[in-house]
């Protein structure tokens, strides 16, 4: 349908598991197939050293650019992710999900909705670690150069960030 409200969100998906780039091009499938949402791009896909939790494969990461219709908003958006990231594989249990940044088959994080700032537990909106992250903000450049992110350019936001881009991989 149309895109009348003009807005732009930006999703991270990743995944470590041993078919992480297969993990990766389903998610872009599915919203690809999500009805009045168009994928408007993707940045391309780097190969990025685990963070906190050190003992586990690296994982590939990639951001989308989405241009949702009219219908859409960031909490419905949020939860059609968590939804697709159970329909493919993804399982979320607080009694034995103790790696907070563990493995995992496909991870799908809503960066930014537009202008959109929340605190809702939620639905925190930008990302509440986004700006902490090159694996987030190094895609997500690829596709916004010019873009803020709290009244800051996020190229500002990366500069403060100790990390290291060789090639597709990055280091932090």
């Amino acid at each position: 349908m149309n895109s009348t409200k003009n807005i732009q969100a930006y999703v991270c998906l990743g995944s470590n598991a041993d078919n992480a780039a297969y993990k990766i091009s389903q998610a872009r499938s599915c919203l690809d197939l999500l009805p009045d949402i168009r994928l408007a791009a993707a940045s391309p896909v780097y190969l990025t050293e685990p963070q906190g939790f050190t003992e586990q494969p690296w994982f590939l990461n990639q951001v989308v650019a989405l241009a949702p219709g009219a219908d859409w908003n960031a909490r419905r958006l949020l939860d059609t992710l968590s939804s697709m990231e159970l329909a493919l594989g993804r399982t979320r249990n607080p009694e034995t999900d103790v790696l907070r940044y563990g493995p995992r088959s496909i991870d799908a994080d809503l960066l930014l909705y537009g202008m959109e700032h929340s605190d809702d537990a939620n639905c925190r909106l930008p990302h509440p670690r986004m700006l902490q992250r090159a694996f987030v903000l190094i895609p997500l450049l690829d596709l916004a150069p010019e873009i803020c992110i709290e009244g800051q350019p996020a190229r500002c936001w990366l500069e403060q960030l100790a990390y290291q881009l060789e090639g597709n991989k990055i280091f932090q």
